[in-house]
């Protein structure tokens, strides 16, 4: 039975309803079945970065890997992949890499039979890859060197994370802080006893115990955000408390290796 949908929350963080459990009750109401599809069209719109950089780790060519991963999200969103979705067998990325293999076991055929500027568009290619380097937090040696596995976690990790710093920024920008977002961001993952909080406060022209108010802040909304799109992937608190550290982990792993 699916009923994760109409959970409680238990913790801080924790959500009534999210796009993966959404997905999982589609037959639950009246026109479920369209909103699971849009929701589903939603996640893949959100993280086809690391399917497009596990393809490419697989051996394809960047062209190639383009073909694949619009052919990818077409049979998905067209196909009966709802009917496949279980509660028991993860969130949405684990169940998205499994259905990505399989999906590659045709891929040769898929390649061959496929005319390059056919019909299908699901993602904008031109403005990402002008700034691919930027958007995905992952080592040179790492892509180059880590199983496909391994490399679609980090940039899954890299995605949550770049999704939840836009949220931050456009509220700081919202409430005019956007100049405190642009000082204290790129220590969010820094505890306080590491930071210099006299340059701080000199960039910002407030006092030191101001600093760390704001500091202590905007870590907090930042993690809260952080949890609110890992949520979206799973269909338990609890599940994302763990996916939150795990992900947590695979993104360090990317960011130190080859250091």
């Amino acid at each position: 039975m699916n009923s994760s949908a109409n959970k409680k929350p238990t913790t801080r963080g924790a959500f009534v309803t999210t796009r993966w459990s959404l997905i999982l009750s589609r037959a639950d109401s009246e026109g479920g079945e369209t909103r699971a599809r849009d929701a589903l069209a939603e996640l893949c719109c959100i993280h086809w970065r690391p399917i497009f950089f596990f393809i490419t780790r697989r051996g394809y060519s960047a062209e190639d890997a383009e073909d694949l991963t619009q052919d990818f999200f077409a049979r998905i969103l067209k196909g009966h992949w709802l009917e496949k979705a279980d509660p028991n067998r993860g969130g949405f990325r684990s169940f998205l890499l499994k259905s990505l293999k399989n999906f590659l076991i045709d891929a040769a055929d898929l390649t061959r039979a496929r005319k390059r500027g056919g019909d299908v568009s699901f993602v904008s290619w031109d403005p990402w890859m002008a700034e691919a380097r930027s958007e995905l937090n992952i080592l040179k040696e790492a892509l180059n060197s880590w199983p496909a596995e391994r490399i679609f976690d980090a940039g899954w990790a890299a995605t949550v994370v770049k999704r939840a710093l836009r949220r931050l920024c456009e509220e700081c920008e919202s409430n005019g802080r956007l100049r405190v977002y642009e000082i204290l961001s790129p220590h969010l993952g820094i505890e306080r006893d590491d930071l210099s909080y006299a340059i701080l406060a000199a960039k910002l022209r407030v006092p030191e115990a101001t600093v760390k108010k704001l500091h202590y802040r905007i870590r907090q909304r930042y993690r809260s955000l952080l949890r609110d799109e890992v949520a979206q992937t799973v269909a338990d608190s609890a599940d994302g408390e763990d996916e939150l550290r795990y992900l947590c982990g695979a993104l360090a792993a990317g960011s130190a290796a080859g250091a």
